[in-house]
C-alpha cells in the first residue's frame, strides 16, 4: 500500500485481468479525497477499465462519494468500465443512502464482476 503522507488514505494499484484495480484503505473524507480523486481520475485517464476495492475502506464521506462518481462519469463519457468490488459495510451504507447503489456496479469480487460481464 502506497501511503501518503498526511492523509487517512492509503492505496495500492494493480493490474489483473484487463482492468486497473485501485485498492483503497482507510478513510475517505475531506483530508484523503483530494488523493484519492487524483488516483481514480489518473486510472481512468490512463484510457483502462478501472474496479475500485472499497474492502479495507472504513470511513467516507460525501466528498469521497463525489469522487467516484465523478471516475464513473468520466469512464462512462471515455467508453470504459468502471466499478466497485469488495465494498465494506461502512461505504455500502452510505452508497445506499444516496440510492448509488442502483448506478454502480458492484460485485463482491473481480471474479464475480468478469462473470457478469
Amino acid at each position: 500500500m502506497q501511503k501518503i503522507s498526511d492523509s487517512p488514505v492509503s492505496f495500492e494499484i494493480d493490474d489483473e485481468q484487463g482492468y486497473l484495480i485501485v485498492r483503497f484503505a482507510g478513510e475517505i473524507d475531506l483530508y484523503g479525497t483530494p488523493h484519492a480523486r487524483e488516483v481514480i481520475l489518473n486510472c481512468v485517464k490512463s484510457d483502462r477499465n478501472t474496479v475500485i476495492d472499497l474492502s479495507a475502506v472504513t470511513y467516507i464521506d460525501s466528498s469521497g462519494v463525489a469522487s467516484l462518481v465523478e471516475g464513473y462519469q468520466l469512464a462512462k463519457t471515455n467508453q470504459l468500465e468502471f466499478g466497485l468490488i469488495n465494498t465494506s459495510e461502512a461505504v455500502m451504507n452510505v452508497l445506499q443512502l444516496a440510492h448509488l447503489d442502483k448506478v454502480f456496479s458492484i460485485h463482491a469480487s473481480l471474479n464475480e464482476r468478469l462473470q457478469a460481464s
